[in-house]
């Protein structure tokens, strides 16, 4: 595994390479935060972004949405995948919001990971986005630089990987760090044809290098 020295090594190679990396959905509020990140699954933040605007002019409020028909949600999001029951989700938010949180979103990651819709990775985001808590949420992009770096395991569970970069990573950097790494994953270290003979970190990655030499 990459050690802990190596791993901030790499980083700083990629702070350099991405600066001020940060997240791309556009929200005005802890609330649309979470209801953007919770339109993000299986989707793109482009095509998230585009249907938010006419969203949160129909529902302001989280009240907005626990009284709303899931059929009027649905209309406002029909563009982007999973909406139906994205649309469930949302209104079942925004009930327990309103019933259990006065309407606020909550800052804990057990209370947060206690709404409808909203797992791990979704309430890393809100809680390090919103409210500034150190916090490591790990996607695709972010599970596929771990394994190919070795900071983590190949068989590694989302959560240990978690671990294993807030293990190795001080506690201040954890955000822009899941930042950067995704950034990072979209345009350099992609899932298919990575372009490893741009990337800062190849002489510590095997699976760059292998990378290369297969392609010849």
């Amino acid at each position: 595994m990459l050690s802990k020295a190596k791993t901030q090594w790499a980083m700083h190679q990629l702070y350099k390479l991405i600066p001020d990396a940060q997240g791309a959905l556009v929200a005005d509020s802890p609330f649309q935060l979470l209801i953007a990140v919770m339109l993000s699954a299986q989707a793109t933040d482009v095509s998230v972004n585009k249907v938010t605007p006419q969203l949160f002019a129909d529902f302001p409020t989280p009240a907005s949405f626990a009284n709303a028909e899931i059929a009027d949600i649905e209309a406002d999001i029909h563009s982007i995948g999973l909406y139906h029951n994205k649309a469930k989700h949302i209104k079942t938010c925004c009930q327990q919001l309103m019933a259990d949180f006065g309407g606020e979103v909550p800052r804990t990651h057990a209370e947060l990971e206690q709404l409808a819709g909203v797992g791990r990775k979704t309430a890393n985001v809100v809680l390090g986005d919103a409210f500034n808590v150190p916090s490591f949420a790990v996607d695709t992009h972010v599970t596929r630089i771990a394994k190919r770096l070795k900071i983590s395991a190949q068989d590694a569970s989302v959560i240990q990987i978690e671990k294993d970069f807030q293990a190795k990573l001080p506690k201040k950097t954890w955000v822009q760090a899941h930042h950067t790494l995704i950034l990072f994953g979209r345009r350099v270290c992609t899932a298919r044809k990575p372009h490893c003979d741009e990337c800062p970190l190849l002489r510590i990655c095997q699976a760059g290098q292998q990378f290369l030499e297969d392609r010849g």
